[in-house]
């Protein structure tokens, strides 16, 4: 109850920051509530003109045309207390989604790496957008089931005392049965969204793994898979359904028998003369109109539920702690250099809060314009340090140092501005040839493009392309070959002119012949540039200035490629499990 509450806090609070809208829609739906009780009173007083006084149509004209004038502004203070709840939806889930996406960057991959993208997709996107019931019907109608309902008690309890405290004391029996039935469909809703929200995940991996899923003849084992799990999300979806029929239909019969109550009421006094027929008549078509906006708060509140569930995962994500390196970023004072001096200094690292130890202890060294390589076994900490690096994440212990200055004291917009990373798997976005190597640089010109791809042995595959530059590639670059994609990566770093390069595996997995023209054109783009080079296949590090070893998170040797192999250690044995200068 109390994580539901300081939900609730959360989305007014959203709700807060379009309360010029807020107050309109509330205001607007006020109005229409007093209009309301003058429309009511000017019907009863027609009505007993009429029939009981035995009145002309031109003796109630003006009445008549006052009252169609109030059922015009009527109409009008709705539609724009709808317009105004419409725009209050429209800012919020603007703002959320911009915060949501921002919030995700700023995390970075350490932490989108351990969630699923399609259920990370589908809370940006579908989440986000089943707020909308929430902010547009729900909310506003908390405060009409308040002020419509305390409007007509002011008018009702002076002129009748009776059918006033009959009307006070059945109200709440709309609100109490909404809460019994809605922690029930509470409930069910969470299960849906959390429903919803596996199989989204579930169906991209799907999608994401097609081509293997055919091949190894597996994907008509998803489609059943794929199939169960929609028929328990419709299961589920039918059980929501249920319980909101059930909400309406007990809604209907309290508010009915309420009115009922107080129609009998009225006519045994009006019965024995007890009652005036005008005011009778002006309390009982006031009655139903009490016991609506109660009514329509519990069937809004079943239409904003989704977004209550979807809300939990969204503020659960806005609520995830930056790493370190983004709270002292607004402290930053110091640049780096075109030429750097890197220090890592004793630098500790574990994943899953501490659980899985990835470095224990490092310390290198990485001289201006020198080409540091690191090897060794899968899992021994390569890739971290490059995260480290690129300030993915930040050291547990230690110190990484840049020209002595400390890396969690660099604005990090500037020092990833002096990196070019080259990935094992880079990321191709479903656009053009073009686009994709100009995200290095989006100032560069067509020719510079050009002849950055022509560094990278990238030009000639690009001109057999249908639309050379011009092509879509598909996303992750599903039109090109491995050895093409990389290629377009090597082009992006050329265009860069970065004074720091970090190639993460940019080798691995290649034909020998694809590996030869990455080599050489990686040896063009080392030139005169400061790198760490992390590599499996040792032939790519031969060059290097040092080499460092890693396993178990450790550096256990350091030197060059002629001095670690006479000493006959783990990279001389890796050096010759891989055939060598293979």
């Amino acid at each position: 109850m109390q994580s539901k509450m300081r939900l609730d806090k959360r989305l007014i609070q959203q709700a807060w920051s379009a309360r010029l809208h807020l107050a309109l829609a509330i205001g607007f739906g006020a109005l229409a509530g007093i209009i309301l009780v003058g429309q009511a009173l000017l019907i009863s007083q027609i009505v007993a003109g009429v029939f009981l006084a035995d009145k002309t149509l031109n003796d109630v004209q003006s009445q008549l045309l006052l009252l169609l004038f109030l059922s015009v502004t009527r109409a009008g203070l709705s539609w724009g207390s709808e317009v105004a709840a419409q725009r209050i939806s429209g800012q919020v889930k603007h703002s959320l989604r911009q915060r949501l996406m921002k919030h995700l960057f700023t995390l970075g991959p350490a932490y989108t790496s351990g969630e699923r993208s399609g259920e990370l997709t589908n809370t940006v996107v579908e989440g986000v957008e089943t707020l909308e019931a929430y902010f547009s019907q729900y909310l506003p109608q908390v405060a009409m089931a308040a002020l419509v309902p305390f409007t007509i008690l002011v008018f009702v309890l002076p002129l009748d005392l009776t059918s006033g405290l009959v009307l006070l004391f059945t109200a709440p029996l709309i609100p109490i049965f909404m809460i019994l039935i809605g922690d029930a469909a509470d409930r069910l809703t969470r299960r849906q969204w959390q429903s919803l929200s596996r199989m989204s995940a579930h169906f991209l991996d799907t999608l994401q793994g097609l081509t293997t899923l055919k091949l190894l003849g597996r994907s008509r084992d998803q489609v059943r898979a794929i199939a169960a799990i929609s028929e328990r999300f419709g299961q589920t979806t039918l059980g929501v359904l249920r319980v909101a029929f059930l909400s309406a239909l007990v809604l209907e019969m309290v508010a009915t028998l309420s009115t009922a109550v107080v129609a009998v009421e009225i006519g045994l006094r009006l019965l024995y003369g007890l009652l005036v027929f005008e005011q009778a008549f002006f309390v009982l078509i006031l009655t139903p109109e009490f016991y609506l906006p109660l009514r329509m708060l519990g069937t809004r509140f079943h239409a904003g539920m989704s977004g209550i569930a979807a809300a939990e995962r969204i503020f659960e994500i806005l609520e995830t702690p930056l790493p370190q390196m983004t709270r002292s970023a607004p402290h930053t004072t110091h640049h780096p250099q075109p030429r750097l001096d890197i220090h890592f200094q004793d630098v500790h690292y574990a994943y899953e809060s501490g659980q899985r130890s990835a470095l224990r202890g490092v310390s290198l060294h990485i001289p201006p314009g020198h080409k540091v390589a690191v090897v060794g076994p899968s899992g021994s900490g390569k890739t971290t340090i490059a995260h480290l690096l690129l300030r993915f994440i930040d050291p547990d212990q230690g110190s990484i140092t840049v020209d002595g200055k400390p890396l969690d004291t660099l604005d990090m917009a500037i020092w990833r501005s002096q990196i070019s990373w080259v990935p094992q798997n880079p990321y191709l976005f479903n656009a053009s040839v073009e686009e994709n190597i100009r995200l290095a640089n989006p100032d560069a010109t067509t020719e510079e493009v050009i002849h950055a791809a022509q560094q990278a042995f990238a030009h000639d595959f690009i001109q057999t392309l249908p639309q050379t530059y011009d092509t879509l590639i598909g996303e992750r670059g599903s039109r090109l070959s491995g050895g093409q994609a990389q290629r377009i990566t090597l082009a992006r770093a050329f265009l860069k002119k970065a004074p720091f390069l970090i190639l993460d595996e940019a080798t691995a997995n290649l034909d020998p012949e694809i590996e030869v023209q990455l080599r050489e054109a990686m040896d063009r783009l080392l030139q005169d540039r400061t790198a760490l080079i992390i590599a499996h296949r040792l032939g790519v590090v031969q060059d290097a200035d040092t080499i460092l070893v890693l396993a178990g998170g450790r550096v256990i040797e350091s030197g060059s490629h002629a001095a670690l192999l006479e000493n006959a250690g783990l990279y001389s044995k890796l050096f010759a499990a891989y055939g060598g200068a293979a």
